[in-house]
């Protein structure tokens, strides 16, 4: 039986790009939101799920990050990097001087900004719920439309791919995470996850925490801060470090980083991704 990965649908988005790029032989299960692909695991609808953790313009995608702190047990196994290509898709026999709407995910659309500007200028731009949704908008508007979605969407859809590449910035990348109730075993390039926060604030404490990596060589990868949700002005500290939980000196490090923290969790080590492209 394949693997069943749970990926943030539906179909012909940028999420199921990166389950097939991740795992081709596994069965692509859609679900409708971030919550639903988290609980698919533990409900056994899934086996593994990958969701969106971060995008080169965009920054971190927070609501995975917060329920990665504060509502699951999953473990990131694996990262994986797609590169974002954005398409003007059309039905058929639509003229573009017609256009008065553009639909596509709201990341899509800012994404897309200066093209819409200078070859759409006299459109409205209307939110969907995700690239793949936004043919179906397209398709039931009242007045001509065309949809910014991906190339993978025109050819599950039977749309027409107007232009290819429209974004604004070429280098946008999506980073996915693959959580699974385990890990991934040392490959020897791997990085490591960790959250943690501080049961008083006090001077120095982050910089002290932190020194427990320098000493050991280990490098910091990635910092960010999350409101904590228990009082205003509080945070929960996420950091990526190069290196594996299992590695001597990562192991020293994350013992002594738990005795700083009032709390303190491993989200996972996992290999570092590869880039890859969407075709």
């Amino acid at each position: 039986m394949p693997n069943r990965l749970a990926y943030l649908g539906p179909p012909g988005t940028f999420s199921e790009q990166a389950a097939i790029d991740y795992d081709p032989q596994s069965q692509a299960v859609p679900f409708l939101t971030i919550p639903m692909v988290f609980a698919s695991v533990g409900d056994g609808l899934a086996d593994e799920a990958i969701l969106p953790i971060e995008n080169s313009l965009e920054g971190s995608v927070t609501y995975t990050l917060d329920l990665l702190i504060h509502q699951t047990d999953l473990k990131i196994k694996c990262e994986q990097v797609v590169s974002i290509v954005h398409c003007l898709l059309a039905d058929k026999g639509t003229d573009l001087e017609d256009v008065q709407v553009v639909y596509s995910h709201p990341q899509a659309l800012a994404q897309c900004r200066e093209y819409l500007a200078k070859n759409l200028p006299r459109t409205t731009h209307v939110a969907s719920l995700s690239t793949s949704g936004a043919l179906e908008d397209m398709r039931i508007s009242k007045v001509p439309a065309v949809a910014i979605s991906t190339h993978r969407a025109a050819k599950l859809y039977s749309a027409n791919v107007v232009e290819r590449g429209i974004e604004d910035v070429v280098n946008n990348q999506t980073r996915f995470v693959v959580l699974a109730p385990q890990d991934h075993a040392r490959t020897g390039r791997d990085k490591t996850s960790v959250c943690l926060d501080f049961g008083s604030d006090e001077p120095g404490i982050l910089y002290r925490t932190l020194g427990e990596l320098a000493e050991r060589d280990i490098n910091l990868v990635k910092i960010e801060s999350r409101p904590d949700r228990r009082s205003l002005g509080r945070y929960v500290f996420l950091i990526d470090m190069e290196g594996h939980r299992e590695d001597p000196p990562v192991s020293e490090a994350l013992g002594a980083l738990k005795s700083r923290a009032s709390m303190f969790k491993v989200l996972g080590s996992y290999p570092v991704a590869v880039d890859s492209a969407v075709s």
